[in-house]
Protein backbone atom coordinates (compact mmCIF):
# COMPACT_ATOMS: atom_id res chain seq x y z
CA UNK A 1 0.00 0.00 0.00
CA UNK A 2 1.01 3.19 -0.61
CA UNK A 3 0.31 7.11 0.89
CA UNK A 4 -1.18 9.14 -0.91
CA UNK A 5 0.54 12.67 -0.67
CA UNK A 6 -0.81 15.54 0.60
CA UNK A 7 -0.50 18.38 -1.93
CA UNK A 8 -1.05 21.68 -0.19
CA UNK A 9 -1.60 23.36 2.83
CA UNK A 10 -2.63 26.55 4.01
CA UNK A 11 -3.84 28.26 7.26
CA UNK A 12 -7.19 29.27 7.10
CA UNK A 13 -8.79 32.92 8.67
CA UNK A 14 -10.05 30.81 10.94
CA UNK A 15 -6.51 29.65 12.56
CA UNK A 16 -7.81 25.81 10.44
CA UNK A 17 -5.06 23.84 8.53
CA UNK A 18 -6.69 23.34 5.05
CA UNK A 19 -5.73 20.50 2.78
CA UNK A 20 -6.45 20.14 -0.69
CA UNK A 21 -5.88 16.46 -1.45
CA UNK A 22 -5.30 15.30 -4.87
CA UNK A 23 -8.79 13.82 -6.19
CA UNK A 24 -10.32 15.06 -3.10
CA UNK A 25 -12.46 17.90 -1.58
CA UNK A 26 -10.56 20.24 0.90
CA UNK A 27 -10.84 19.46 4.39
CA UNK A 28 -10.08 21.68 7.49
CA UNK A 29 -8.36 20.60 10.76
CA UNK A 30 -7.63 22.39 13.93
CA UNK A 31 -4.44 23.13 14.86
CA UNK A 32 -4.80 21.24 18.18
CA UNK A 33 -5.67 18.22 15.92
CA UNK A 34 -3.05 18.50 13.37
CA UNK A 35 -0.35 18.51 16.10
CA UNK A 36 -1.77 15.13 17.44
CA UNK A 37 -1.46 13.89 13.90
CA UNK A 38 2.15 14.67 13.87
CA UNK A 39 2.77 13.73 17.30
CA UNK A 40 0.91 10.35 15.83
CA UNK A 41 3.53 10.15 12.86
CA UNK A 42 6.39 10.91 15.24
CA UNK A 43 6.05 8.20 17.91
CA UNK A 44 4.53 5.62 15.34
CA UNK A 45 7.30 6.81 12.47
CA UNK A 46 6.14 3.65 10.24
CA UNK A 47 2.64 4.62 10.10
CA UNK A 48 3.86 7.95 7.84
CA UNK A 49 4.75 4.55 4.88
CA UNK A 50 1.16 3.12 5.16
CA UNK A 51 -1.36 6.23 5.89
CA UNK A 52 -2.10 9.59 5.28
CA UNK A 53 -4.38 10.55 8.44
CA UNK A 54 -7.00 12.60 7.87
CA UNK A 55 -8.38 13.73 10.82
CA UNK A 56 -9.16 12.86 14.57
CA UNK A 57 -12.63 10.93 15.08
CA UNK A 58 -12.69 9.98 18.30
CA UNK A 59 -11.16 10.26 21.85
CA UNK A 60 -11.56 8.50 25.28
CA UNK A 61 -9.84 7.99 28.54
CA UNK A 62 -7.47 5.23 27.08
CA UNK A 63 -7.62 5.81 23.28
CA UNK A 64 -7.90 8.37 20.87
CA UNK A 65 -9.35 7.39 17.35
CA UNK A 66 -7.83 9.02 14.26
CA UNK A 67 -9.42 8.73 10.65
CA UNK A 68 -6.28 7.49 7.79
CA UNK A 69 -6.51 6.59 4.35
CA UNK A 70 -4.44 4.47 2.63
CA UNK A 71 -3.59 3.61 -1.28
CA UNK A 72 -3.89 -0.37 -2.22
CA UNK A 73 -2.13 -1.92 -4.91
CA UNK A 74 -5.01 -1.92 -6.99
CA UNK A 75 -5.40 1.34 -6.97
CA UNK A 76 -8.16 2.03 -4.68
CA UNK A 77 -8.10 4.45 -1.86
CA UNK A 78 -9.71 3.42 1.34
CA UNK A 79 -10.31 4.79 4.61
CA UNK A 80 -9.35 3.08 8.00
CA UNK A 81 -9.93 3.85 12.21
CA UNK A 82 -6.32 4.34 13.72
CA UNK A 83 -6.67 3.56 16.97
CA UNK A 84 -3.87 4.91 19.27
CA UNK A 85 -3.83 3.72 22.98
CA UNK A 86 -2.05 5.55 25.53
CA UNK A 87 0.98 4.42 26.33
CA UNK A 88 0.25 3.91 30.05
CA UNK A 89 -2.11 0.90 28.97
CA UNK A 90 -0.92 -2.71 30.38
CA UNK A 91 0.64 -4.94 27.74
CA UNK A 92 -1.63 -7.63 28.73
CA UNK A 93 -4.42 -5.51 28.09
CA UNK A 94 -3.96 -4.15 24.94
CA UNK A 95 -2.78 -7.96 23.13
CA UNK A 96 -6.49 -8.63 25.38
CA UNK A 97 -8.24 -6.27 22.94
CA UNK A 98 -6.59 -7.58 20.11
CA UNK A 99 -6.91 -11.38 20.85
CA UNK A 100 -10.39 -10.65 21.13
CA UNK A 101 -10.60 -8.09 17.96
CA UNK A 102 -9.02 -10.85 15.95
CA UNK A 103 -10.85 -14.26 17.45
CA UNK A 104 -14.24 -13.15 17.46
CA UNK A 105 -13.77 -10.00 15.28
CA UNK A 106 -14.84 -9.64 11.15
CA UNK A 107 -18.29 -10.98 11.15
CA UNK A 108 -21.79 -11.06 13.29
CA UNK A 109 -21.68 -6.86 13.70
CA UNK A 110 -18.49 -7.32 15.50
CA UNK A 111 -15.25 -4.85 13.96
CA UNK A 112 -12.38 -6.82 13.13
CA UNK A 113 -8.95 -5.57 12.43
CA UNK A 114 -6.80 -5.14 9.94
CA UNK A 115 -3.56 -4.66 11.01
CA UNK A 116 -0.93 -2.88 14.06
CA UNK A 117 1.87 -0.90 14.53
CA UNK A 118 3.88 -1.00 17.39
CA UNK A 119 6.92 0.99 18.33
CA UNK A 120 8.48 1.29 22.26
CA UNK A 121 5.12 1.93 24.22
CA UNK A 122 2.82 3.24 21.63
CA UNK A 123 0.47 1.09 20.08
CA UNK A 124 -2.06 1.59 16.95
CA UNK A 125 -4.93 -0.44 16.16
CA UNK A 126 -6.07 -0.45 12.05
CA UNK A 127 -9.48 -1.48 11.79
CA UNK A 128 -11.82 -1.06 8.67
CA UNK A 129 -13.60 2.69 8.91
CA UNK A 130 -17.30 2.03 9.10
CA UNK A 131 -19.52 5.63 8.56
CA UNK A 132 -22.14 6.52 11.28
CA UNK A 133 -24.07 9.06 13.41
CA UNK A 134 -24.09 9.74 16.71
CA UNK A 135 -27.65 8.24 18.32
CA UNK A 136 -28.14 11.45 20.14
CA UNK A 137 -28.18 13.06 16.83
CA UNK A 138 -30.64 10.79 14.98
CA UNK A 139 -33.25 9.63 17.86
CA UNK A 140 -35.84 11.61 17.51
CA UNK A 141 -35.93 10.89 13.78
CA UNK A 142 -35.79 7.29 13.96
CA UNK A 143 -38.43 4.97 13.26
CA UNK A 144 -39.77 1.61 15.63
CA UNK A 145 -38.86 -0.41 12.90
CA UNK A 146 -35.30 1.08 12.59
CA UNK A 147 -34.56 0.72 16.44
CA UNK A 148 -36.05 -3.45 16.34
CA UNK A 149 -33.42 -3.50 13.81
CA UNK A 150 -30.81 -1.57 15.78
CA UNK A 151 -31.51 -3.92 18.69
CA UNK A 152 -31.59 -7.04 16.99
CA UNK A 153 -28.56 -6.74 15.28
CA UNK A 154 -27.01 -5.34 19.02
CA UNK A 155 -27.83 -8.56 20.96
CA UNK A 156 -26.51 -10.63 17.72
CA UNK A 157 -22.96 -9.02 18.41
CA UNK A 158 -23.78 -9.74 22.20
CA UNK A 159 -24.55 -13.35 21.58
CA UNK A 160 -20.76 -13.23 19.04
CA UNK A 161 -19.01 -12.70 21.78
CA UNK A 162 -20.60 -13.82 24.32
CA UNK A 163 -19.92 -17.43 23.06
CA UNK A 164 -16.22 -17.02 23.32
CA UNK A 165 -16.62 -16.06 26.72
CA UNK A 166 -16.60 -12.47 25.97
CA UNK A 167 -17.62 -9.93 28.64
CA UNK A 168 -18.01 -6.19 26.48
CA UNK A 169 -18.26 -4.35 29.51
CA UNK A 170 -18.55 -1.11 28.09
CA UNK A 171 -21.93 -1.52 25.53
CA UNK A 172 -23.18 1.74 24.96
CA UNK A 173 -24.14 3.43 21.59
CA UNK A 174 -21.10 5.04 20.90
CA UNK A 175 -19.20 1.60 20.90
CA UNK A 176 -22.25 0.60 18.57
CA UNK A 177 -21.79 1.82 15.50
CA UNK A 178 -24.87 2.52 12.91
CA UNK A 179 -24.53 3.09 9.68
CA UNK A 180 -27.67 4.62 8.79
CA UNK A 181 -27.41 4.24 5.07
CA UNK A 182 -26.65 1.18 4.41
CA UNK A 183 -27.95 -0.61 7.64
CA UNK A 184 -24.98 -1.67 8.62
CA UNK A 185 -23.71 -2.39 12.65
CA UNK A 186 -20.51 -2.48 14.15
CA UNK A 187 -19.71 -3.44 18.18
CA UNK A 188 -16.44 -1.99 18.63
CA UNK A 189 -13.93 -0.68 21.94
CA UNK A 190 -12.71 -4.41 23.36
CA UNK A 191 -10.36 -2.38 25.89
CA UNK A 192 -12.53 -2.86 28.95
CA UNK A 193 -13.45 -6.53 27.93
CA UNK A 194 -13.02 -9.67 30.67
CA UNK A 195 -13.52 -12.89 30.54
CA UNK A 196 -15.84 -15.31 31.47
CA UNK A 197 -14.50 -18.31 33.47
CA UNK A 198 -14.78 -20.81 30.89
CA UNK A 199 -13.01 -17.64 27.98
CA UNK A 200 -11.82 -18.54 25.06
CA UNK A 201 -9.89 -15.81 24.73
CA UNK A 202 -6.51 -16.99 26.40
CA UNK A 203 -5.45 -13.44 27.55
CA UNK A 204 -8.63 -12.33 28.82
CA UNK A 205 -7.44 -15.32 31.72
CA UNK A 206 -4.76 -13.24 32.75
CA UNK A 207 -6.62 -10.03 33.46
CA UNK A 208 -9.26 -11.97 35.39
CA UNK A 209 -7.07 -13.47 37.31
CA UNK A 210 -8.08 -17.27 36.04
CA UNK A 211 -4.28 -17.75 35.94
CA UNK A 212 -1.76 -17.91 38.18
CA UNK A 213 1.66 -17.47 35.73
CA UNK A 214 0.86 -14.77 33.15
CA UNK A 215 1.71 -15.87 29.58
CA UNK A 216 4.17 -13.47 28.05
CA UNK A 217 2.96 -10.86 25.37
CA UNK A 218 4.99 -8.94 22.91
CA UNK A 219 7.39 -11.45 22.88
CA UNK A 220 8.28 -13.68 20.28
CA UNK A 221 5.69 -12.47 18.05
CA UNK A 222 6.06 -8.66 18.07
CA UNK A 223 3.06 -6.90 16.63
CA UNK A 224 4.89 -5.22 13.61
CA UNK A 225 7.10 -3.00 15.41
CA UNK A 226 9.96 -1.62 13.75
CA UNK A 227 12.22 -1.88 17.15
CA UNK A 228 12.12 -3.91 20.27
CA UNK A 229 9.98 -3.52 22.70
CA UNK A 230 11.83 -2.19 26.07
CA UNK A 231 12.38 -4.93 28.19
CA UNK A 232 9.70 -3.24 30.91
CA UNK A 233 6.78 -3.96 28.29
CA UNK A 234 7.68 -7.70 27.28
CA UNK A 235 6.02 -9.50 30.13
CA UNK A 236 2.48 -9.80 31.56
CA UNK A 237 4.23 -9.84 34.82
CA UNK A 238 5.24 -6.53 36.87
CA UNK A 239 7.83 -5.65 39.47
CA UNK A 240 6.83 -3.68 42.31
CA UNK A 241 9.10 -1.45 44.34
CA UNK A 242 9.91 -4.06 46.94
CA UNK A 243 11.21 -6.49 44.19
CA UNK A 244 8.13 -8.49 44.24
CA UNK A 245 6.13 -9.70 41.19
CA UNK A 246 2.72 -8.79 40.48
CA UNK A 247 -0.28 -10.45 38.72
CA UNK A 248 -2.13 -7.81 36.57
CA UNK A 249 -5.31 -8.59 37.76
CA UNK A 250 -4.40 -7.36 41.57
CA UNK A 251 -2.84 -4.09 39.85
CA UNK A 252 -4.53 -0.68 39.80
CA UNK A 253 -3.65 1.09 36.39
CA UNK A 254 -3.89 4.49 36.16
CA UNK A 255 -6.50 6.44 33.99
CA UNK A 256 -6.99 10.11 32.95
CA UNK A 257 -10.09 9.69 34.62
CA UNK A 258 -9.25 8.98 38.22
CA UNK A 259 -6.94 10.53 40.29
CA UNK A 260 -3.98 8.51 42.56
CA UNK A 261 -5.78 6.65 45.36
CA UNK A 262 -5.25 7.71 48.79
CA UNK A 263 -3.09 5.79 50.90
CA UNK A 264 -5.31 4.78 54.14
CA UNK A 265 -3.77 6.00 57.03
CA UNK A 266 -5.09 5.96 60.88
CA UNK A 267 -4.15 9.21 62.89
CA UNK A 268 -2.29 8.35 66.42
CA UNK A 269 -5.76 9.34 68.75
CA UNK A 270 -7.47 6.43 67.02
CA UNK A 271 -7.18 3.27 68.30
CA UNK A 272 -7.64 0.32 65.66
CA UNK A 273 -10.49 -1.48 65.12
CA UNK A 274 -11.34 -5.45 66.18
CA UNK A 275 -11.62 -7.81 63.54
CA UNK A 276 -15.07 -8.72 63.21
CA UNK A 277 -16.21 -12.45 62.27
CA UNK A 278 -17.43 -12.60 58.96
CA UNK A 279 -20.78 -14.31 59.88
CA UNK A 280 -21.88 -11.89 62.81
CA UNK A 281 -24.50 -9.18 62.13
CA UNK A 282 -23.86 -5.20 63.00
CA UNK A 283 -26.02 -3.20 64.76
CA UNK A 284 -26.55 -1.28 61.25
CA UNK A 285 -27.46 -4.28 59.13
CA UNK A 286 -30.66 -3.47 56.97
CA UNK A 287 -30.81 0.35 58.33
CA UNK A 288 -30.42 3.54 56.72
CA UNK A 289 -26.97 4.03 58.91
CA UNK A 290 -23.76 3.04 59.15
CA UNK A 291 -21.96 1.83 62.40
CA UNK A 292 -18.12 1.90 63.20
CA UNK A 293 -18.17 -1.79 62.52
CA UNK A 294 -19.24 -1.26 58.97
CA UNK A 295 -16.37 1.77 58.54
CA UNK A 296 -13.94 -0.18 60.03
CA UNK A 297 -14.23 -2.96 56.95
CA UNK A 298 -11.99 -3.19 54.12
CA UNK A 299 -13.92 -2.15 51.49
CA UNK A 300 -14.40 -4.97 48.82
CA UNK A 301 -12.96 -4.68 45.51
CA UNK A 302 -14.83 -5.54 42.49
CA UNK A 303 -15.30 -4.78 38.67
CA UNK A 304 -16.93 -1.70 37.87
CA UNK A 305 -15.76 -0.83 34.79
CA UNK A 306 -18.06 0.69 31.39
CA UNK A 307 -20.11 3.93 31.36
CA UNK A 308 -22.03 5.60 33.88
CA UNK A 309 -25.88 5.30 32.81
CA UNK A 310 -25.10 1.67 31.47
CA UNK A 311 -23.94 0.18 34.57
CA UNK A 312 -25.87 -3.35 35.68
CA UNK A 313 -27.08 -3.28 39.40
CA UNK A 314 -24.90 -6.01 39.97
CA UNK A 315 -22.02 -3.33 38.94
CA UNK A 316 -23.31 -0.49 40.86
CA UNK A 317 -23.59 -2.65 44.33
CA UNK A 318 -20.09 -4.21 43.85
CA UNK A 319 -21.24 -7.71 43.83
CA UNK A 320 -17.67 -9.47 42.81
CA UNK A 321 -19.17 -12.70 40.53
CA UNK A 322 -20.37 -10.28 36.97
CA UNK A 323 -20.82 -12.25 33.93
CA UNK A 324 -22.26 -11.70 30.25
CA UNK A 325 -25.14 -10.54 31.74
CA UNK A 326 -24.14 -6.86 32.25
CA UNK A 327 -23.54 -6.39 28.74
CA UNK A 328 -27.33 -7.33 28.39
CA UNK A 329 -28.34 -5.20 31.05
CA UNK A 330 -26.86 -2.14 29.36
CA UNK A 331 -28.19 -3.23 25.44
CA UNK A 332 -32.14 -2.77 27.58
CA UNK A 333 -30.69 0.89 29.19
CA UNK A 334 -30.13 1.81 25.07
CA UNK A 335 -33.37 0.07 24.39
CA UNK A 336 -35.02 1.84 26.87
CA UNK A 337 -33.93 5.45 25.39
CA UNK A 338 -34.69 4.23 21.99
CA UNK A 339 -38.62 3.92 23.09
CA UNK A 340 -38.15 6.64 25.22
CA UNK A 341 -36.71 9.12 22.78
CA UNK A 342 -34.40 9.81 25.80
CA UNK A 343 -30.76 9.84 25.42
CA UNK A 344 -29.09 9.71 27.38
CA UNK A 345 -31.66 7.98 30.11
CA UNK A 346 -30.08 7.64 32.72
CA UNK A 347 -27.49 10.44 33.90
CA UNK A 348 -25.64 10.21 37.79
CA UNK A 349 -22.77 11.47 39.28
CA UNK A 350 -22.26 8.60 41.24
CA UNK A 351 -22.99 4.58 41.60
CA UNK A 352 -25.52 5.12 44.75
CA UNK A 353 -27.36 7.91 42.81
CA UNK A 354 -27.65 5.79 39.57
CA UNK A 355 -29.40 3.00 41.86
CA UNK A 356 -31.68 5.85 42.86
CA UNK A 357 -32.60 6.24 39.40
CA UNK A 358 -32.71 2.61 38.33
CA UNK A 359 -35.15 2.11 41.59
CA UNK A 360 -37.60 5.01 40.15
CA UNK A 361 -38.32 2.86 36.91
CA UNK A 362 -37.51 -0.29 38.41
CA UNK A 363 -38.98 -0.04 41.63
CA UNK A 364 -37.70 -0.14 45.46
CA UNK A 365 -38.97 -3.38 46.46
CA UNK A 366 -38.23 -5.04 43.22
CA UNK A 367 -34.27 -3.97 43.39
CA UNK A 368 -34.10 -4.95 47.45
CA UNK A 369 -35.33 -8.69 46.62
CA UNK A 370 -32.60 -8.92 43.24
CA UNK A 371 -29.89 -7.53 45.03
CA UNK A 372 -30.87 -10.23 48.30
CA UNK A 373 -30.41 -12.87 45.36
CA UNK A 374 -26.91 -11.81 44.37
CA UNK A 375 -25.80 -11.40 48.00
CA UNK A 376 -26.37 -7.58 48.57
CA UNK A 377 -28.80 -5.87 51.26
CA UNK A 378 -30.13 -2.71 49.63
CA UNK A 379 -32.09 -0.26 52.10
CA UNK A 380 -34.23 2.38 50.80
CA UNK A 381 -35.62 4.77 53.24
CA UNK A 382 -39.03 5.09 51.27
CA UNK A 383 -40.87 3.09 48.66
CA UNK A 384 -40.71 3.77 45.32
CA UNK A 385 -42.90 2.09 42.92
CA UNK A 386 -42.09 -0.13 40.03
CA UNK A 387 -43.40 1.90 36.90
CA UNK A 388 -45.02 0.60 33.68
CA UNK A 389 -42.96 0.84 30.73
CA UNK A 390 -45.21 1.21 28.15
CA UNK A 391 -46.60 3.61 29.96
CA UNK A 392 -43.37 5.41 30.53
CA UNK A 393 -41.96 5.53 27.60
CA UNK A 394 -45.10 6.87 25.66
CA UNK A 395 -45.46 9.70 28.31
CA UNK A 396 -41.98 10.37 27.37
CA UNK A 397 -42.35 10.63 23.95
CA UNK A 398 -45.23 12.65 24.67
CA UNK A 399 -47.93 10.48 23.24
CA UNK A 400 -50.06 10.04 26.54
CA UNK A 401 -50.69 13.11 28.91
CA UNK A 402 -48.49 12.65 32.23
CA UNK A 403 -51.35 14.09 34.65
CA UNK A 404 -50.04 16.54 36.99
CA UNK A 405 -46.69 15.50 36.10
CA UNK A 406 -46.97 12.10 38.29
CA UNK A 407 -44.55 10.15 36.34
CA UNK A 408 -41.53 9.57 39.12
CA UNK A 409 -38.80 11.79 37.79
CA UNK A 410 -35.36 10.34 38.16
CA UNK A 411 -33.10 11.93 40.99
CA UNK A 412 -30.33 14.43 40.25
CA UNK A 413 -27.22 15.94 42.02
CA UNK A 414 -28.62 19.38 42.85
CA UNK A 415 -27.66 20.47 46.45
CA UNK A 416 -30.22 23.02 46.36
CA UNK A 417 -32.93 20.61 45.95
CA UNK A 418 -35.41 19.24 48.92
CA UNK A 419 -33.04 16.07 49.50
CA UNK A 420 -34.56 12.35 50.34
CA UNK A 421 -32.22 10.21 52.13
CA UNK A 422 -32.25 7.11 50.56
CA UNK A 423 -29.92 3.78 49.78
CA UNK A 424 -26.99 2.11 51.82
CA UNK A 425 -25.40 -1.00 49.83
CA UNK A 426 -24.04 -3.58 52.15
CA UNK A 427 -23.18 -7.68 52.45
CA UNK A 428 -25.42 -9.79 53.68
CA UNK A 429 -22.50 -11.02 55.51
CA UNK A 430 -21.73 -6.85 56.11
CA UNK A 431 -17.89 -6.37 54.84
CA UNK A 432 -19.07 -3.18 52.53
CA UNK A 433 -18.10 0.22 53.35
CA UNK A 434 -20.40 2.60 51.90
CA UNK A 435 -18.84 5.17 49.72
CA UNK A 436 -19.38 8.89 51.01
CA UNK A 437 -20.37 6.69 54.53
CA UNK A 438 -24.39 7.80 55.57
CA UNK A 439 -26.44 10.35 54.85
CA UNK A 440 -26.12 10.39 51.08
CA UNK A 441 -28.60 12.49 49.95
CA UNK A 442 -30.82 12.40 46.38
CA UNK A 443 -33.00 14.83 45.41
CA UNK A 444 -36.30 15.12 43.47
CA UNK A 445 -36.31 17.03 40.35
CA UNK A 446 -38.97 17.01 37.94
CA UNK A 447 -36.96 17.17 34.96
CA UNK A 448 -34.40 14.75 33.39
CA UNK A 449 -31.19 15.13 33.79
CA UNK A 450 -29.73 16.59 30.20
CA UNK A 451 -31.83 14.50 28.00
CA UNK A 452 -32.06 14.63 24.58
CA UNK A 453 -35.29 16.59 24.19
CA UNK A 454 -37.88 15.56 21.57
CA UNK A 455 -38.68 17.51 18.43
CA UNK A 456 -41.59 19.15 17.76
CA UNK A 457 -42.71 21.15 14.45
CA UNK A 458 -44.70 23.45 13.77
CA UNK A 459 -47.82 22.15 16.52
CA UNK A 460 -48.07 19.56 18.25
CA UNK A 461 -50.25 17.56 15.72
CA UNK A 462 -47.75 18.19 12.90
CA UNK A 463 -45.53 15.79 15.44
CA UNK A 464 -48.19 13.64 15.77
CA UNK A 465 -48.40 12.89 12.56
CA UNK A 466 -44.79 12.23 12.06
CA UNK A 467 -44.67 10.14 14.91
CA UNK A 468 -47.56 7.88 13.68
CA UNK A 469 -45.77 7.69 10.20
CA UNK A 470 -42.64 6.07 12.13
CA UNK A 471 -44.48 3.72 13.69
CA UNK A 472 -44.83 5.14 17.37
CA UNK A 473 -48.38 4.63 17.73
CA UNK A 474 -48.74 1.28 17.28
CA UNK A 475 -45.79 -0.13 19.53
CA UNK A 476 -46.50 -3.78 20.05
CA UNK A 477 -46.75 -5.06 23.36
CA UNK A 478 -43.38 -7.59 22.40
CA UNK A 479 -40.96 -4.52 22.46
CA UNK A 480 -42.09 -3.65 25.97
CA UNK A 481 -41.73 -7.20 27.38
CA UNK A 482 -38.37 -7.72 25.36
CA UNK A 483 -37.82 -4.23 27.56
CA UNK A 484 -38.62 -6.04 30.84
CA UNK A 485 -36.85 -9.03 30.23
CA UNK A 486 -33.52 -7.10 29.62
CA UNK A 487 -33.51 -4.60 32.66
CA UNK A 488 -34.21 -7.95 35.10
CA UNK A 489 -32.57 -6.61 38.33
CA UNK A 490 -31.53 -10.28 38.95
CA UNK A 491 -29.05 -11.22 36.56
CA UNK A 492 -29.34 -14.63 37.44
CA UNK A 493 -32.88 -14.39 35.94
CA UNK A 494 -32.13 -11.89 33.01
CA UNK A 495 -32.71 -12.91 29.63
CA UNK A 496 -29.37 -13.76 27.45
CA UNK A 497 -28.74 -12.08 24.39
CA UNK A 498 -29.11 -15.74 22.21
CA UNK A 499 -32.52 -15.76 24.28
CA UNK A 500 -33.62 -12.31 23.60
CA UNK A 501 -33.23 -13.19 19.69
CA UNK A 502 -35.53 -15.90 20.06
CA UNK A 503 -37.72 -13.16 21.47
CA UNK A 504 -41.15 -12.77 19.72
CA UNK A 505 -40.20 -9.21 18.95
CA UNK A 506 -38.27 -10.77 16.05
CA UNK A 507 -40.00 -13.64 14.76
CA UNK A 508 -39.77 -12.41 11.00
CA UNK A 509 -36.12 -12.14 11.22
Amino acid sequence: MEVTPVCTERIGTDGCIIRSDRGHRRSKVPRDVEMDIEFLYKVVPQLAKVFRIIDKIGEGTFSSVYLGEAQMRDGRREMFALKHLIPTSHPTRIAAELQCLTVAGGKENVMGVTYCFRKDDHVVIVMPYMEHRAIVEIISSMSFEEVRLYIYHLLKALRHVHQFGIIHRDIKPNNFLYNRSHKLYALVDFGLAQGTVDTQIELLKDLTGLRRVPRPVFGERNLNSCTPAPSTTKQAAIKTESGKTEEPASRRYPSASRGPLPARSQSSSQKPQRAVHQGLTCNCYQTDRVCNICLSRKQQVAPRAGTPGFRAPEVLTKCPNQGTAIDVWSAGVILLSLLSGRYPFFKASDDLLALTQIMTIRGSRETIQAAKAFGKAVVCSRELPRQDLRTLCETLRGRRPSPDDEVTPLPEANKDSTATRCHKIQDDTPTHRPANGAGQTFPNHREHSQSTPLTKQDSESDYKVEEDERGWDSVPDEAYDLLDRLLDLNPATRITAAQALQHPLFADL
